[in-house]
């Protein structure tokens, strides 16, 4: 049995650890969307098809959403510091491979390697300030924390769009080098190591059969387009994956009494409630930057530091929303704060199905802004009612799942939203493409119906078509949103104590 090292620091040492454990949160954030509005510079440098892009996203939170539940396992059986140095030399060779990549699948490696080593680094960043500061302010440094990663979330397209277009897409990921080194060496000469006197077992059948199912859905989605579905014998193997995996895990949880994610959980309906929310959170936060910075600069031709520019008012939304819902008092109705959050979020995307080429850029900063405003009072609001009712004993499992749900929805809302704009563009082409005469608006070009004049003509249809896709995203985005809203009217009001 090993026993835990006790944990004193100086003043000094104590606020450098504070400092690494946000900017470590800040750094893994930031990563999952930096590469956002550098997609037409990574295209072109990798020679990446349309329907590879969506991979960049999804790679990189998969992998982290698979690792991220082993690692208060890894910490206890290795040591915090060990793992948390280990996932800070992993994270920094994962930009080395971005930054040396040459083809898309080299990339995916690479960014599968930064999700890995990021899912374990947002979980102990949180640990360790919980560990250095006083149980009186965890509450507030919780927030913070919170406010930090959503912030890396939300800044990244800004950070990347700015970066790219100033010294090429390399730099992106060259940026987060120093402050990777900075945080290994006050990681270093800092943390002391701890492990918990007692090392609570993990269940690692139940984790490998829920992680091959999901892992399973998300290569589905991602390659089922590209190979034709089930004609590829590779998307049979990924799709009996899913299923047997998903069965496997089912009957493991409702025959054993003990695994990673306590199906006591589901015995609370605001948790339930909480996590299916939370899924939604994620599946249309991420979509939408995803959706939003291409639409700018592939479609209407924005540079891509504007385009990135233009998502700082949903950022501005979000965290001043955030901030001051963490101040409602406590005698009001949460589920009215959950119904204003929801209401805005619905306004937002419900604006973005209006797009269109003729709209004035300050369309996208205001639809971004009631979005973001609504997913900043959104976030406090479902952590505050899912934890409400859970009893004390289940809250490390289930910030587990929470956390999980989230993710998850984040991945499987890129790779949704990605399939149906690729069939909803060549659909939408084909129909606009039908309608096309050798006389009317098609007669200038009458004569000249070869070579460039006939590129160019299918240039503007396909932007046409592109276009049209974006909008159909959207408004699944929409009625996502919508369909969930409801959700807000099951939940139930903690009682007193």
């Amino acid at each position: 049995m090993t026993h835990a090292v006790a944990t004193t620091h100086t003043p000094g040492e104590h606020r450098m650890l504070v400092l690494a454990g946000l900017l470590a949160t800040f750094m893994q954030a930031v990563n999952i969307s930096i590469p956002n509005a550098a997609l037409l510079r990574l295209q072109g440098g990798l020679s990446m098809s349309d329907d590879q892009v969506g991979w960049v996203f999804t790679s990189y939170i998969a992998a982290s959403a698979v690792v991220m539940p082993l690692t208060h396992w890894l910490a206890a059986r290795l040591g915090r510091k060990t793992i948390y140095l280990a996932s800070l030399g992993i994270f920094i060779l994962g930009l080395v491979l971005d930054v040396l990549a040459r083809t898309p699948l080299q990339f995916v490696g690479a960014r599968i390697v930064q999700g890995a080593a990021s899912g374990t680094l947002a979980p102990l960043s949180m640990s360790i300030l919980l560990s250095e500061l006083p149980a009186l302010r965890h509450g507030r440094i919780g927030l913070t924390w919170a406010v930090t990663g959503t912030l890396g979330i939300l800044s990244g397209p800004a950070l990347g769009g700015l970066l790219s277009e100033a010294f090429g897409w390399h730099a992106i990921f060259y940026a987060s080098m120093p402050l990777a080194a900075f945080l290994v060496l006050v990681v270093a000469l800092f943390l002391r190591e701890q492990r918990p006197a007692v090392q609570a077992p993990f269940d690692f059948f139940g984790w490998a059969a829920l992680s091959i199912s999901l892992t399973g859905v998300q290569m589905l989605l991602d390659r089922g387009q590209r190979l034709e579905w089930f004609a590829s014998t590779e998307v049979c193997i990924e799709s009996a994956a899913a299923a047997l995996g998903m069965w496997v895990y089912l009957v493991h949880i409702f025959t054993r009494k003990q695994h990673f994610l306590d199906r006591a959980l589901f015995g609370d309906r605001n948790f339930t409630l909480g996590a299916a929310s939370y899924f939604v959170f994620g599946f249309v936060l991420l979509p939408t930057l995803a959706l939003t910075s291409p639409m700018l600069e592939e479609i209407l031709g924005y540079p891509g530091d504007t385009a990135g520019l233009l998502t700082i008012p949903r950022g501005v939304g979000l965290l001043g929303c955030l901030l001051a819902t963490w101040r409602v008092p406590a005698w009001l109705d949460n589920r009215a704060v959950l119904f204003v959050g929801a209401a805005f979020v619905v306004v937002g995307t419900g604006r973005m199905v209006g797009y269109s080429p003729l709209m004035d850029p300050w369309a996208v900063g205001v639809a971004g802004f009631l979005q973001g405003a609504g997913l900043g009072v959104l976030m406090p609001a479902i952590t505050r009612a899912t934890f409400s009712t859970l009893p004390p004993t289940l809250r490390a499992h289930g910030t587990v799942l929470f956390n999980l749900a989230r993710l998850y929805g984040s991945t499987l809302g890129v790779a949704v939203v990605q399939l149906y704009f690729f069939i909803n563009t060549q659909g939408m082409h084909n129909a606009l493409v039908e309608h096309l005469r050798p006389y009317g608006a098609f007669a200038h070009v009458s004569n000249g119906t070869h070579g460039a004049a006939l590129a160019a003509l299918n240039e503007g249809v396909t932007g046409q078509a592109a276009m049209v896709a974006v909008v159909g995203q959207f408004k699944l985005l929409f009625v996502a949103m919508l369909a969930a809203t409801p959700l807000i009217f099951f939940f139930r009001r903690p009682r007193a104590a």
